[in-house]
């Protein structure tokens, strides 16, 4: 996959969807960037030939069909999907609301699955094609004041390794990325939603973690624009990993993770294994 692509981006209005249409532009590739307001998209991405700017909200299928149908009636094919738009809806659970939840999931799991749905038969007809989509390590470990967020993003990662079985017979590949904490715009007032104190058992443990991440907005450690390298570099390799662990704080989080699941299946495996019917 080293000659001109045409890639589709979503969430390319701000944060790592700017840094990816930049990267992929740099690598000579055609991209169509995505997001709510096309003119915003091209004033953060800037001018560039190669570059088409489309309306896309993710939520909306129909938005989704008809960018794909601009991208094969302008450049004749897609070769990378990029999944990256999403949101961040913060707080206990039990003080986010159930439309709270609902949007979280909406614009983390069938956001990409609208657009995804709508690529397929494209790259299915050319027997080739890249369906990359943006994770998090928090689609690998819940966390405190993350269950809207982590319940999305852990059902990403089933999805797409789902989908990665389902459709490799037709040349076609997947690839997750999980970043840890990167330098994006996700902590920003435009990107997270924190859930209004109502529970008094938590108000006091909610105004230490909204003051915490609000303190840590744009000093994260990790470079976006990295990342964004990263992904365009592995895009290019015959077989993409079908995960990239991004940061050194996913690193820990995934080596962590695969310890603690060993631990959690040699505790009570006496019992796990004495479940079979008895011959």
């Amino acid at each position: 996959m080293s000659q001109k692509q045409v890639w589709i981006i979503t969430g390319a209005s701000r944060g790592l969807g700017v840094h990816l249409a930049q990267a992929a532009l740099t690598a000579g590739h055609t991209v169509v960037a995505t997001g709510r307001d096309p003119k915003k998209v091209e004033v953060a991405i800037g001018a560039h030939a190669d570059l088409l700017t489309l309306t896309l909200d993710i939520t909306k299928p129909e938005d989704a069909k008809a960018v794909v149908a601009s991208a094969v009636s302008q450049f004749g094919k897609v070769d990378v999907l990029i999944n990256n738009a999403g949101d961040f809806y913060a707080g206990f659970f039990e003080e986010l609301t159930q439309e709270h939840v609902r949007r979280q999931i909406e614009t983390l799991l069938f956001g990409p699955m609208n657009v995804t749905r709508a690529v397929l038969p494209v790259l299915r007809k050319q027997r080739s094609g890249l369906v990359v989509t943006v994770s998090s390590t928090a689609g690998i470990v819940g966390g405190t004041f993350c269950s809207a967020y982590a319940a999305g993003k852990f059902g990403v990662e089933g999805w797409m390794e789902s989908l990665a079985s389902e459709v490799d017979q037709f040349g076609i590949k997947t690839m997750l990325v999980e970043p840890g904490f990167f330098r994006t715009d996700l902590l920003t007032k435009d990107s997270t939603t924190f859930a209004e104190p109502s529970i008094e058992d938590y108000a006091q443990k909610t105004r230490e973690t909204v003051k915490a991440w609000s303190g840590m907005s744009g000093k994260q450690g990790g470079d976006p624009a990295k990342l964004a390298t990263a992904i365009v570099q592995l895009a290019a390799i015959d077989t993409p990993p079908a995960r990239f662990v991004a940061g050194a704080d996913a690193v820990q989080a995934f080596e962590s993770k695969a310890k603690l699941l060993l631990e959690q299946a040699d505790a009570h495996r006496t019992l796990s294994c004495s479940l079979a019917h008895d011959a």
